[in-house]
């Protein structure tokens, strides 16, 4: 019988039941043992499976990641927790000089999961809100996810374990509680796959993580109108679903692309790239992008507001494209 989770047990889950199915898999980060970690994702794993496999950190993200990496050449598969996404930083030369090129560099994949809150929309300013997925999309050899869902924040956790490459799993804080869902059976979502969320037939929205849920909103108020528009999560930022985005643009003939991350080489450039390279012809109107200023994330309430794309601002960029 299914059961109703959120998207963080949904993240719990997936860690607990892989690291039952496996026995190299461990954890790594600040406060994830007795205390279940920052926004407890890691809630009772200690208790389950001891500090030989959840293993408390210092504040050194640089030598934590260096750490997973060691112990993924020694044959285990560690999962590194950031408390908030943004430290990612301190760690990102291990990651982008090391772990994303050490299957190209000789061969031996560095099999390691780097996960951490991400993104905004929950007041907590410029260090607590980055969005750094095109940092390491612009970094070959590490694959980017961004689950949106909660099927998926389960099924990419899975799957990010599984797979030999490392992999960063952006876990957006805003969906941490709010979304609910019924899951009734072990689902892997398979890394590079993005999914249509909604069809339709007016206008392609394309977009990932808490914006998909703004855009699910966005098309409901749409249909209001008459335009049926159709949603595609693209769920795996790298390597990113072009053959989904093609399909999608080629029936609909117009596309907006929406997301987080500021304007400024944000994915929404790459995305538009492709569909110019790929299915310019098919294209009724032009590419609109929805996204924030290039600036960094404001911390006061009422700027926050301003600086996020909402529904409203959504739903009034769409009219203007379906008019085309």
């Amino acid at each position: 019988m299914g059961r109703e989770i959120t998207y963080l047990d949904a993240i719990n889950e997936a860690l607990h039941e892989e690291m039952e199915r496996d026995a190299s898999v461990l954890l790594l980060g600040q406060d994830i043992g007795p205390y279940g970690g920052a926004f407890k994702v890691t809630r009772g794993l200690f208790e389950k499976f001891g500090d030989q496999r959840v293993l408390e950190m210092p504040i050194a993200e640089n030598g934590i990641v260096g750490t997973a990496i060691g112990l993924a050449y020694m044959g285990m598969k560690p999962v590194v927790e950031f408390q908030f996404i943004d430290f990612i930083a301190c760690g990102f030369d291990q990651i982008v000089n090391f772990a994303a090129t050490s299957r190209y560099r000789w061969g031996v994949p560095a099999h390691i999961v780097l996960r951490g809150p991400w993104g905004g929309m929950v007041r907590g300013g410029m260090f607590h809100s980055r969005t750094p997925e095109m940092w390491f999309a612009h970094s070959p050899g590490i694959k980017v996810v961004a689950p949106g869902t909660v099927r998926d924040a389960k099924g990419l956790m899975k799957a990010a374990i599984r797979d030999a490459d490392p992999v960063l799993y952006l876990e957006h804080k805003w969906l941490y509680r709010r979304l609910k869902a019924t899951l009734d059976d072990d689902v892997v979502t398979p890394i590079g796959k993005a999914n249509v969320a909604l069809e339709g037939d007016a206008l392609t929205i394309i977009t990932y993580g808490a914006f998909l849920t703004l855009c699910l909103d966005a098309a409901k108020e749409l249909a209001k109108d008459g335009i049926r528009t159709e949603v595609v999560d693209l769920r795996t930022l790298y390597p990113l679903d072009r053959a989904a985005i093609v399909a999608s643009v080629s029936k609909t003939n117009k596309v907006m692309i929406v997301h987080e991350d500021i304007r400024f080489g944000g994915i929404a450039g790459e995305i538009a790239m492709t569909i110019n390279e790929e299915c310019f012809d098919k294209l009724d109107g032009p590419i609109v992008r929805v996204t924030p200023p290039d600036t960094p994330v404001p911390y006061s309430p009422p700027l926050e507001d301003a600086f996020y794309p909402n529904v409203g601002r959504i739903v009034k960029a769409a009219r203007k494209l379906a008019r085309y």
